[in-house]
């Protein structure tokens, strides 16, 4: 196992770390709108979601892999009536590419933000 970690993604806030790379794949802690100087983005779903996936590439990048080796990513929502907007926001960061998914409301996300992530790659080097 190698702890994949990054200073152009927010640092872990708890006991964890931000990804794991094991037998060629990587797997993601959940990423939620912190920048990588732990600042919280507070604005929309579309803005939300625009900085998480700057963190994943980050710490894709990081791994050894990026968006288009992603086969399988968990959303979590805050709201599920955000789900159209996130829909179109999510979809325009993988240019085409479809992993598969799961998307969920939760009841409430770390920091009160309103989507996290979390993503499994082909680690690509």
């Amino acid at each position: 196992m190698k702890t994949v970690s990054t200073t152009k993604a927010p640092a872990a806030i708890g006991p964890y770390v931000q990804g794991m790379v094991v037998n060629g794949m990587f797997y993601s802690s959940g990423q939620i709108p912190l920048t990588a100087d732990g600042e919280l983005v507070d604005g929309s779903i579309v803005e939300q979601t625009a900085q998480v996936f700057k963190n994943l590439e980050a710490v894709l990048e990081e791994a050894g892999s990026s968006l288009q080796h992603v086969v399988k990513t968990m959303v979590f929502l805050k709201d599920m009536n955000d789900f159209v907007e996130f829909n179109e926001a999510y979809e325009k960061h993988f240019a085409g590419h479809k992993p598969a998914r799961s998307a969920v409301e939760v009841a409430r996300l770390p920091k009160d933000v309103k989507v996290e992530i979390e993503v499994i790659a082909v680690v690509a080097k």
